[in-house]
């Protein structure tokens, strides 16, 4: 099995490829991966210092927008899983042209090429941020997509374009949604991060409007283990949600943060409201519980402690990452 893993320096395309190549996911011990990375300022290749030197791993640096370096690329391989995005909500109030080109037209460029390769297998990795926001309930994937930033609106793009090519081309892809995800080798611009290694150098931690925004936490070992049943036994054309089961309000978020840093609520500097803020995520993840056996097995408890213990112990990966921020 060959699979090129695109955006896979980033946050969660490199736990699936660490994962993946240390024996993680049964059935795929030979898998052979390659990475396709831009290497933009959120993808890292210290991401993937702990597989450099694995015999089956290759790295190759990439747009999903380059069409003809795709085509060098992607014969003989397998299968596709597409990671690659610009992802921070704030960074696309401020500049939305990367978002649209990258998360929609790249998606569009990419599946072209995996059209032309013959490639039998794709996932689009996508987000719960496409549907917007929701007061009561949970998100069903047959629910209409409503999105409140340009962030969420390019993934969308994505999203229905890998459903277009599915229709049109019977290109076997399928998309995954997750809710927001947490863990180690997360850039430190997105809120746990940020808050951690703020609160560990003793710095105030930014908490926008009331706090009060709702949203469901999925450590990011749980959503590379969906993506990897979605692999492996969803159908195409279909779309899988995943979730993490624990909804806290930013504040909750926070306050935890402080106990776990041993900081006080001092620290806290309450700011404007982000423009769009979207009030409430949450989704309904029972299909991909019921059709491929998917069950979170991170507590948030145990998961927020070891993501708190790593940034508090990996001091030489983020603190570069904060200076160029």
């Amino acid at each position: 099995m060959r699979l090129l893993v695109t955006g896979g320096a980033g946050f969660i395309g490199s736990h699936y490829v660490r994962t993946l190549l240390a024996g993680g996911y049964p059935g795929y011990d030979d898998a052979t991966v390659t990475v396709f990375d831009k290497l933009t300022y959120a993808g890292n290749l210290a991401n993937l210092a702990p597989v450099a030197d694995n015999p089956r791993y290759t790295f190759v640096q990439g747009d999903i927008l380059d069409g003809d370096l795709l085509d060098e690329v992607l014969p003989g391989h397998d299968a596709v899983l597409n990671f690659a995005a610009e992802t921070h909500v704030d960074r696309s109030i401020h500049g939305a042209a990367d978002f649209a080109t990258t998360n929609a037209v790249g998606v569009q460029v990419l599946l072209d090429a995996c059209l032309r390769a013959g490639i039998p297998r794709v996932v689009q990795v996508s987000t719960d941020e496409v549907y917007g926001s929701i007061d009561t309930g949970s998100f069903r994937e047959t629910d209409p997509l409503l999105p409140n930033s340009p962030y969420s609106a390019a993934k969308a793009g994505g999203d229905l374009l890998a459903r277009a090519y599915f229709v049109t081309h019977k290109v076997n892809v399928s998309i995954t949604r997750c809710t927001n995800n947490y863990g180690p080798y997360q850039y430190p611009e997105k809120v746990i991060p940020l808050f951690v290694t703020n609160l560990l150098d003793g710095a105030s931690v930014p908490l926008y409007g009331d706090g009060m925004n709702v949203r469901d936490w999925l450590h990011v070992d749980d959503h590379c283990r969906g993506i990897q049943l979605v692999l492996e036994r969803g159908r195409a054309g279909e779309v899988y949600n995943i979730g993490g089961g624990v909804e806290l309000t930013n504040r909750d978020l926070t306050e935890r943060l402080l106990a776990a840093c041993g900081r006080g609520e001092d620290l806290i500097d309450y700011v404007e409201d982000r423009k769009g803020h979207d009030r409430r995520y949450s989704l309904d993840d029972t299909k991909i519980r019921d059709e491929l056996g998917y069950a979170p097995a991170v507590s948030f408890d145990d998961g927020l402690a070891a993501t708190v213990a790593w940034y508090r112990n990996n001091e030489k990966w983020w603190r570069p990452l904060k200076v160029t921020q």
